[in-house]
């Protein structure tokens, strides 16, 4: 029952739409109304405010993390398998929160403090996959889903077989809301990082 109310509330909490907040709050507009429509910090950085889009990623990662330390604590019998779904959950939430119509973002942030939550390790190999692909190829959607296809198989290298299955999981979730990106990389027409629409 503990880890099914751990389960829940990290869906709550991955729900907790911050970048509509931050730009509500700041008067950048409605997120929902600006570029590509999602909620995460890429789409914040079109309104120009480069401080509401850092703040966005930090509080969006802060998610998956607290999401992993809340079911560590709470229910520490749980080990590996509560830990992981209750991340999970967050990062759903943050996919498909029920504030929004289940239209949220794509999850990329709140997957970065999951895996700091649950091994840096992982953590370390997403970042530097992610930024040699950005640096290679200046296309940040392309870094991103390279990152987290490269997650799961670092958990598992790195003696996480509970971890590697749900973020494998995961990464799928990812890739679908990264379908209009993977449609513009197919056609050639997913701009590039200083393009001036960066739909990634």
């Amino acid at each position: 029952m503990t880890v099914l109310l751990l389960i829940a509330a990290g869906y709550l909490l991955g729900s907790i739409p911050f970048g509509v907040i931050l730009t509500r709050a700041f008067g950048a507009g409605d997120l929902r109304q600006i570029g590509s429509g999602s909620i995460g910090a890429t789409n914040v950085l079109r309104t120009g405010r480069k401080g509401l889009a850092a703040a966005t990623v930090l509080l969006d990662g802060a998610k998956g993390a607290v999401a992993v330390l809340l079911a560590r604590h709470f229910a520490p019998e749980a080990g590996d398998v509560g830990a992981i779904a209750a991340g999970a959950a967050a990062v759903i939430g943050h996919c498909y929160p029920m504030w929004l119509k289940f239209r949220g973002g794509k999850g990329v942030a709140t997957l970065l403090g999951l895996y700091l939550a649950l091994a840096w390790p992982i953590a370390l190999v997403f970042a530097i996959v992610w930024l040699a692909m950005v640096a290679i190829t200046r296309i940040s959607s392309l870094g991103g889903m390279t990152g987290v296809v490269a997650a799961p198989i670092a958990a598992f290298a790195f003696g996480y077989p509970v971890y590697a299955l749900g973020l494998a999981g995961l990464a799928l979730v990812a890739l679908w809301r990264h379908r209009e990106n993977i449609a513009r990389l197919r056609a050639g027409t997913e701009p590039r990082i200083g393009a001036r629409k960066d739909a990634a």
